[in-house]
């Protein structure tokens, strides 16, 4: 039998227990079209990330079993691959440029400018379509610049689209103008439904039973970051110069953290039934925000990573969030959680747990305040930290003692140093 007779399975990776199924949300290629081996062929969505299925063959897609917006488990078939061998698939390539190069006669003439459109998904040219969005508007967070159904929901919802309404302007006098309703003529109200993505689903989900499953408290606390920016600011050009890598605050808290969670085992074990499982490793979720919602990637074995290593880590994991291209380990598991609200402006708020996880803490906006040193008013840049905690398994006394620990590490950073 010849390779171009020969047919492979396109199937749903294996999924993990914590993922139940998934959506199909855009095939690359349609029936006939030729392929690359291992170029992506279909996107699929869960509840945590999208994944691109790569094509196991080069060949031409013969069959779409599943397509866009169909439910599916791990192993199911998605559709049929027709393997070909190199002169089949130069025979498919040409045939190919072959439809290019009819598709591009306009009034018996060819056009000769090479279309340098963007690649847009199925269900993001559907979505453009129903909201009269053109492809100008969008920028493409895929592989490759491709447009994603999430970009354009972004767009529509940051209300950057223009809106291109059918109704006729018509003049009035400025007595009718007047007189008449104050809005505009060709202004109008309207409404939109658009269904949750997987992720937003599931974080709703997600955050609704941490609210009535946990005994969430949250306390409080503020630090003096001084002692943190003059360190920073003192060692920023040489610790970029030496790791080539930015020195930023998340690794400081991500440190502090991680040995205040030493201290208190409690802070790091979660409850599984009557049991509470306590962990001998700090796997630390940094929440970071996507173009398809928040999503926490994990820093595995956060007490070997060094400052250097720490921030490399989030700004590697970071990327990947916001192209799409973190894998289900990435954000699967997880001991403890921080986030930072300080990045949007955020001065205070009570974070919610990120189950099964027993506590998570929040940063916030550094804002010069005056406060009391050795009886002196002085201004310092002040953080409002929050703890949110279980209260099943975290006392009070532990969770206060617990984030005032965090606070004297950033306010005297030698102390992570000397683990003191």
């Amino acid at each position: 039998m010849s390779k171009a007779n020969q047919s492979h399975e396109i199937k749903v990776p294996v999924l993990p227990e914590s993922v139940s199924d998934a959506v199909v949300i855009s095939w690359y290629k349609q029936v006939g079209d030729f392929i690359e081996r291992d170029a992506p062929i279909v996107d699929i969505e869960t509840d945590k990330v999208v994944l691109e299925v790569p094509s196991p063959v080069s060949g031409v897609l013969k069959e779409i079993i599943e397509p866009d917006g169909s439910t599916v488990i791990g192993q199911q078939l998605l559709g049929v691959i027709n393997e070909s061998d190199e002169s089949s698939a130069d025979t498919a390539k040409q045939f190919q440029q072959s439809n290019d190069s009819e598709s591009s006669l306009v009034d018996g003439q060819a056009d000769e400018q090479v279309d340098n459109s963007p690649v847009i998904s199925p269900a993001a040219k559907k979505m453009m379509m129903e909201n009269n969005v053109n492809s100008s508007q969008v920028v493409g967070t895929g592989k490759g610049g491709r447009v994603l159904k999430e970009d354009v929901l972004k767009l529509i919802e940051s209300g950057l689209k223009e809106i291109i309404t059918s109704k006729p302007e018509t003049s009035k006098s400025d007595s009718e103008i007047s007189s008449s309703s104050p809005l505009p003529a060709n202004d109008y109200r309207e409404q939109r439904r658009v269904p949750m993505t997987r992720l937003r689903a599931r974080i709703a989900q997600r955050l609704l039973d941490a609210q009535q499953n946990a005994a969430i408290l949250t306390t409080f606390n503020e630090v003096n970051m001084q002692p943190v920016m003059d360190l920073r600011k003192r060692y920023k050009d040489l610790f970029e110069k030496t790791h080539d890598i930015k020195l930023g605050f998340m690794s400081f808290f991500v440190k502090a953290t991680v040995e205040a969670l030493k201290q208190f085992p409690a802070v790091n074990a979660s409850i599984d039934g009557n049991d509470i499982v306590y962990h001998n490793y700090f796997d630390i979720g940094v929440a970071v925000s996507s173009p398809r919602g928040l999503v926490v990637p994990i820093l595995k074995n956060a007490e070997f990573l060094s400052m250097a290593g720490i921030e490399q880590e989030i700004k590697t994991l970071a990327i990947k969030a916001r192209d799409n291209q973190l894998s289900l380990d990435e954000i699967t598991g997880g001991s403890f959680s921080i986030t930072n609200g300080g990045v949007f402006g955020s001065l205070l708020s009570t974070p919610i747990l990120n189950p099964p996880q027993s506590a998570i803490l929040g940063m916030h906006k550094i804002q010069e305040r005056p406060v009391v040193e050795n009886s002196e008013i002085v201004i310092r840049p002040i953080m409002n930290l929050a703890l949110s905690y279980d209260h099943r398994i975290i006392d009070g006394r532990e969770a206060v003692q617990f984030l005032v620990t965090i606070k004297n590490f950033i306010e005297d950073p030698s102390r992570l140093l000397l683990e003191v």
